[in-house]
């Protein structure tokens, strides 16, 4: 029997010393090989079954029989094998079997594989699904597009680690349309992945139609965004200024959250309280504490919250019991974070409202206020969940607890007693980019890699048996600020969601990084029939140049973040291939070869292609990426607001102080000073650091960008006048700048000078040239 995290290892030996393993063998280790998440145990046998067109499937239980035809239907879409649903029991096709197993979870199954045929047995419904993604996963472990396959004999025990295996979407900040949310509980499934965290309120957006309110999604569904790129003009059609978002209506949901059952994923629905509630209050400002914000266009922590009056907690259980309907699982999310107490310390209502409770201040109104909340939905048969700020002001007995602010939250509640979900920022946190390539879409900069997800242990170190048996599991969170579009979304949670499956399912003990990277390119092969924007991004090759042998050459360097795989390259122009030159550490080339690059692991490709024409400009050439942040305050990755339709530009910009060095810049003979510059809409909410944020003293009415030699606190040795690209809101090249000769090398210092803090003005790229 080989256990999860020794399968690399033997599948290795067996290619290596072919003598040692017969071609079952060398067969059923490469399979095992191919499975995410591993299993708990394979046992290896001698034999194999073929499965091509017409092997028969056949169910034991009518209700088996749906997962039966699901499994038809994903080998016939990811595989073309046209497999056939049987009447009859076949000994020589696959079996389907509810068997009764004492003690046993639902999700638990036995996959068995002979010459004969195939056996996935559970106690349950959910355990013959999961048995079916596996099988699957068997059929398509050799990464081929179509055509029959021969999987070995073999048995697989199974079950998982955690009961919750889950991914926090966010569709308050941008919706995604229902098709979408379809097509990611399918993803999710296929990662034996069984909750989604749906966030559907927030300070951006009500999402979720609620019959007794309708000015909830009539209001709170809809916003203007920042920016001046937005139009203001009226829709032709409404007459009315065009506003941004959308909402589910409840039929929506009742067919999202029977799909989702179908395939054994469990929708945690989110409805935010007391914060996180500007939407709401917009729709209904008698909600709040006076004034009607409108729906928020910006981003980070406001201090808009629901107000305690005995008519506002009415609306919400009112609320709250058309959500009950809509979803039949265990757990309502309350939310329960970032409640910016300003507003209930500034209102004599809600300050009149403590004394009428008898309560010692605004925390502990928070507290009443989750408690009685609680108290509603456990009249209702459900569960309370929130996030671990819900803590402080003590949490009612039977709330379980979502830990986000590190790892303290998840110690203190699971020594009181409380179920907790891991989660902790940033380490399971998917705004943040999963590589260092320049081409990775908006999100906050720092890099939670792969590598990182899959390392993740979600049981805190210092809990005894008991107190660990209360962590549920473990989610990662897509914060969506910077997701505008549902392919960000694929692109942020995929391969990472493969890891978070692994860490979820598969025994701690048996986890094993390497055998993890050797199951990706199989894995990634099914991601391209499933048709999935996933990112590659970690095995993206990247290209660095550099002054060669005399003027008409270069030096090309080509390196990638993770280590699997190899880079093969072509200088001709045509498409790299599994058979083109593996890149070395550095080769020369000639100026005005066109290189075109992808990373191989065999003959699977590991990432989309990278394609160059050879420049010396590029030598003198910076993007924003490239450039050294001054001071890294508070960095984005963020994406431009214009045009409305199409490509946008991405700026790496310090939202405090948005200034940029090019480390070492030749200025012995001077040169000419070219840029292109951006501006962005500062739609954030950061509290007390705004007063923090750099201006700088313009000189006109546009501001200008301020070239510095040496030292950021030197005087400027020129000017770049903004007024011309102040009439842009895409991206503008200022006029060239000569930069007068200086010996050696200096740091070049480039900032903006501005008269308010809105526009941000960032540089996509500099050139330095003759």
């Amino acid at each position: 029997m080989i256990a999860a995290g020794n399968y690399a290892a033997f599948a290795t030996a067996c290619l290596a010393a072919l003598s040692a393993c017969d071609g079952g063998r060398q067969a059923a280790a490469h399979a095992a090989r191919q499975i995410i998440p591993a299993p708990a145990s394979l046992e290896l046998k001698s034999g194999r079954f073929e499965i091509a067109d017409g092997t028969r499937v056949w169910a034991s239980d009518p209700a088996a029989r749906p997962v039966a035809r699901y499994f038809i239907d994903l080998v016939a879409r990811t595989r073309g094998i046209r497999l056939e649903m049987a009447s009859t029991q076949d000994t020589a096709g696959i079996r389907l079997a509810l068997a009764a197993q004492a003690g046993a979870a639902r999700e638990t199954y036995d996959l068995n594989v002979s010459s004969h045929g195939v056996e996935i047995a559970a106690p349950g419904t959910p355990g013959l699904f999961y048995g079916t993604v596996t099988l699957w996963q068997l059929v398509t472990a050799d990464g081929a597009d179509s055509g029959p396959t021969a999987i070995p004999a073999l048995r697989i025990a199974d079950a998982p680690r955690f009961a919750w295996r889950g991914l926090m979407l966010d569709s308050a900040r941008h919706y995604q349309p229902p098709a979408y949310i379809r097509q990611l509980i399918d993803w999710m499934a296929l990662h034996k992945l069984n909750v989604l965290h749906w966030h559907l309120t927030d300070d951006q957006g009500w999402r979720l139609e609620i019959r007794k309110y309708p000015l909830l999604t009539q209001v709170g569904a809809w916003r203007r965004p920042a920016g001046a790129a937005w139009p203001d003009d009226p829709d032709p059609a409404t007459g009315r200024p065009p506003l941004y978002g959308g909402y589910y209506s409840q039929q929506e949901v009742r067919e999202i959250v029977a799909y989702a059952a179908e395939r054994f994923v469990t929708i945690v629905p989110e409805i935010e309280m007391p914060g996180h509630a500007q939407a709401a209050i917009a729709s209904y400002p008698r909600l709040g504490t006076g004034g009607r914000p409108p729906v928020s266009p910006d981003w980070g922590v406001h201090d808009y919250l629901f107000n305690a009056d005995e008519s506002t907690l009415l609306f919400l259980e009112d609320i709250l019991i058309e959500v009950i309907e809509l979803f039949p699982g265990e757990y309502v999310h309350i939310g329960g974070d970032e409640a910016v107490k300003k507003r209930w310390k500034n209102s004599p209502r809600v300050q009149s409202r403590i004394r009428e409770l008898g309560l010692a201040d605004e925390s502990a109104l928070q507290g009443w206020f989750v408690a009685r909340l609680e108290r509603f939905l456990n009249s209702h048969g459900r569960r309370l969940i929130g996030w671990d700020e819900i803590l402080e002001s003590g949490t009612p007995a039977r709330a379980a607890i979502m830990s986000w602010r590190g790892t303290e939250g998840a110690i203190a509640a699971a020594r009181t007693g409380h179920d907790v979900v891991m989660t902790p920022a940033p380490g399971l946190y998917l705004d943040h980019l999963q590589s260092d390539s320049p081409d990775e879409p908006p999100g906050r900069p720092s890099v939670v890699s792969l590598a990182d997800v899959h390392a993740y242990e979600p049981v805190p170190s210092g809990l005894n048996q008991d107190e660990a048996s209360h962590i549920l599991g473990a989610q990662l969170n897509a914060w969506t600020e910077h997701m505008r579009l549902p392919e960000r979304v694929t692109h942020q949670v995929f391969p990472r969601a493969a890891a978070i499956a692994e860490v979820t399912w598969s025994p701690a003990a048996t986890r094993d990084w390497s055998g993890f990277q050797a199951r990706l390119p199989v894995q990634f092969a099914r991601y391209r029939r499933l048709g999935m924007a996933y990112a590659d991004s970690a095995f993206e090759p990247r290209l660095r140049l550099s002054p060669g042998s005399s003027a008409e050459r270069l030096r090309v360097e080509l390196a990638k973040q993770a280590p699997l795989g190899e880079v093969r390259y072509t200088l001709d122009g045509s498409a790299p291939t599994a058979a083109s030159p593996g890149f070395q550490e550095s080769i020369e080339a000639e100026t005005g070869v066109h290189l075109r690059a992808a990373t191989y692991e065999g003959e699977l490709p590991l990432s989309s292609e990278l394609a160059a024409t050879l420049d010396r400009r590029f030598l003198n050439l910076r993007t924003g990426e490239s450039l050294k942040q001054c001071t890294g305050s508070l960095v984005l990755r963020l994406e431009d607001d214009a045009p409305l339709e199409g490509e946008r530009a991405f700026f790496n910009v310090d939202i405090v102080n948005p200034c940029w060095i090019w480390p070492n810049a030749d200025l012995g003979q001077g040169g000419t000073l070219r840029l292109a510059v951006g501006q962005l809409p500062f739609n954030f909410q950061i509290g007390a650091d705004a007063d923090s944020i750099r201006r700088g003293d313009a000189r006109t009415a546009a501001g200008e960008l301020e070239v510095r030699v040496g030292s950021c606190d030197a005087e400027p040795v020129a000017l770049l006048p903004l007024a011309a690209a102040a009439l842009d809101p895409a991206v503008t090249v200022l006029p060239p700048l000569r930069i007068p000769p200086r010996p050696g090398r200096h740091d070049l210092c480039l900032r903006f000078a501005r008269p308010a803090i809105d526009p941000i003005w960032a540089i996509q790229w500099v050139e330095l040239g003759d």
